[in-house]
């Protein structure tokens, strides 16, 4: 049973301010959202979200994107210190931004016109809008106030093993990559991806991959587990859920392809570099 968040944080370290706790009960029901409506709802997503999602696989993907984020934030809320929630919003912040360009550079494939989509789509659509731009904004702000608030971080107290920091270093340049080459040029998903993905949906994928690539990256630097644990605990959702995703339309992968078993191998990869940070992460009270 999750226990109240503390309220403060002991003299001289830097806490997490009411702006981004406030920011971070957004989120909850953000991602809470997109779970159902993505994940769940993978072969609805002409009547049910922001714009059509062919094939559902894409769309589960995302979902389990938005699955790890909202275990990212339910946690992050648990947290005291700011050096223990850092690193889970920067990656929000850095999937929200990229989100946003995407979104602006595809405005015609979204649910915005009743003559052409249902109620709920088009509500979806403008809500999905509504939410990136505005959401920058107050992150941006938060985070402002966040770093300059008075206090410093906590000292590192669980050195992170040379093979786990090795591990997440690899994974990082991998994730980075083909998220880049995917946002920056999204016909190359014909090569480095192992189903179909539209422009949109290529730079959304991308974004989540260049998101979890920065986390990764700054896990690898970071130098201590305590500082991590929440974030290797989503990272480890967000294997699972991508591997239930393709479990279940494992007919959409084109398994005689490389990318597909290169795929798999990054999947298995971030699974288990994520469960051996969160066993090895120390198991102390939230907020120490």
């Amino acid at each position: 049973m999750l226990s109240a968040p503390p309220t403060e944080a002991p003299p001289g370290t830097r806490p997490v301010l009411p702006a981004m706790r406030l920011l971070l009960g957004v989120f909850t029901v953000l991602t809470a959202l997109a779970v159902v409506a993505l994940f769940v709802l993978a072969e609805q997503t002409d009547r049910t979200f922001a714009w059509t999602i062919q094939p559902p696989l894409t769309a589960a993907f995302l979902g389990a994107g938005y699955a790890a984020g909202f275990v990212l934030v339910v946690l992050s809320l648990r947290e005291r210190h700011w050096a223990h929630v850092r690193v889970p919003v920067l990656t929000v912040f850095v999937f929200v931004l990229l989100t946003l360009a995407a979104s602006l550079l595809h405005l015609e494939k979204f649910h915005l016109d009743p003559d052409d989509a249902g109620t709920v789509a088009v509500a979806a659509g403008w809500f999905w809008l509504t939410v990136y731009v505005v959401l920058p904004v107050g992150m941006l702000a938060a985070l402002w106030q966040q770093e300059r608030a008075p206090g410093s971080d906590p000292p590192r107290r669980a050195p992170i093993p040379r093979l786990l920091s090795g591990a997440l270093a690899v994974e990082a340049v991998v994730l980075t990559a083909v998220g880049t080459a995917l946002y920056v040029a999204p016909a190359s998903a014909t090569a480095l991806w192992p189903w179909p993905l539209t422009p949109l949906t290529a730079r959304v994928v991308a974004a989540w991959l260049i998101a979890f690539g920065l986390a990764t990256a700054l896990a690898a630097t970071a130098g201590d587990l305590r500082r991590l644990r929440t974030a290797t605990i989503a990272y480890t959702v967000f294997g699972v859920a991508v591997a239930a995703a393709v479990a279940r339309f494992a007919g959409t992968v084109a398994w005689g392809e490389p990318s597909a078993w290169g795929f798999a191998a990054m999947t298995v990869a971030v699974l288990l570099t994520g469960a051996a940070g969160w066993w090895l992460a120390p198991r102390d009270e939230v907020g120490r």
